[in-house]
């Protein structure tokens, strides 16, 4: 970690200070004492601001004993206690690859042995266990009642950090994101997801994001990056909805592997596409077709090329996994393809569900 900023920041604001207390000296004026002590007497906290205070700090009591560290030999995240048999939520990212997995409780103590219970990438899910530990489950709560502006917390290991707290509200929801591949991680398409302004750093990764009343609504899974600085842009930040965690999490638990995902599927393996000498992505290639699978019911074949889905260009694999997380298992999309041969056509596919 780096604090050259802050660390600038600091001393300025000791310059700073030292500039004032100097100035303060100079004066004459009998009255020098009287404003001195004004100057250092309490701003009383009006109840409305007391009152959100300790809100606050009722919300972090409740919540972040059940937030914990996972530190694997790859990476350090954070994760949830789901259930009281040990069970923890996280993202996939964090674990993905991993030989080794260890937990830290928000309390502090010997690292505890954990094993991945199962994963889910097009989520970004997984499920971890650590035996015998007591570890305080979190309560879950239901992410369709959100409201943008509603004030949210952001809980988890930053950098590290054990056990820190952001604060911000929900900026918008419905959002569509996509991450990109991590080592083993594939990537993912997240939808429904909740874009916050509670600052998300390297380590929130599968925390907790919480409303006022103590309730985890998502998990923090993926900060905006600014390509014109680099890096990550300050207060936007996605989490994963409840709701998927609710879908996803228990089917992990119990068979370590997700057999109804609410997910629409074509029934295809993919690539994107990219035209002889111009290296601009143009379609997304057809490699496989599950038999029997929706697409092929369609008469989409090997070789095939989709350009479009509902009149939503998709000149790669991103795109279309963007416009399926739109759309629900059962429903029928437009997909216009060309085929291997090179006629242009547009066929009617009912969609299926995604492993």
């Amino acid at each position: 970690m780096r604090f050259l900023r802050t660390g600038a920041r600091a001393g300025a604001a000791a310059l700073l200070a030292g500039a004032l207390l100097l100035g303060g000296c100079t004066g004459g004026d009998d009255s020098t004492g009287a404003r001195r002590a004004a100057d250092t007497a309490s701003v009383a906290v009006g109840p409305a601001a007391s009152s959100l205070e300790q809100q606050f700090e009722k919300v972090v009591a409740k919540v972040l004993p059940s937030v914990v560290q996972i530190r694997t030999d790859q990476s350090v995240g954070s994760g949830v206690v789901f259930d009281g048999d040990g069970n923890i939520v996280t993202n996939a990212h964090v674990v993905a690859g991993a030989q080794r997995i260890e937990v830290i409780a928000a309390s502090g103590g010997r690292p505890l042995p954990a094993a991945l219970v199962g994963e889910y990438a097009p989520d970004d899910l997984a499920v971890v266990r650590v035996d015998g530990a007591g570890l305080r489950p979190a309560a879950f709560g239901d992410s369709a009642k959100l409201r943008t502006g509603q004030i949210v917390l952001a809980m988890g290991n930053p950098l590290g950090l054990s056990g820190s707290v952001t604060n911000g509200i929900v900026s918008a929801l419905g959002r569509t994101v996509t991450t990109r591949r991590e080592g083993a991680f594939p990537g993912a398409t997240i939808a429904n997801a909740i874009q916050t302004s509670a600052p998300i750093n390297p380590g929130n990764s599968g925390g907790a994001l919480v409303t006022l009343n103590g309730e985890v609504i998502g998990i923090p899974t993926a900060a905006a990056s600014d390509p014109q600085i680099g890096g990550t842009a300050a207060g936007i930040g996605f989490a994963t909805p409840s709701g998927t965690v609710r879908t996803i999490v228990p089917q992990l638990i119990k068979e370590g592997r997700v057999r109804r995902s609410g997910r629409a599927a074509l029934g295809v393996s993919i690539q994107t596409v990219i035209s002889g000498g111009d290296p601009r992505q143009t379609a997304v290639g057809v490699v496989e077709v599950t038999p029997g699978g929706p697409a092929d019911k369609a008469g989409i074949r090997p070789g095939d090329s989709i350009r479009a889905v509902n009149g939503t260009p998709t000149p790669n694999t991103s795109a279309l996994a963007e416009v399926l997380a739109g759309l629900r298992p059962g429903d029928t999309a437009q997909v216009r393809i060309t085929t291997a041969e090179g006629a242009d056509r547009t066929v009617e596919v009912t969609l299926g569900q995604l492993p």
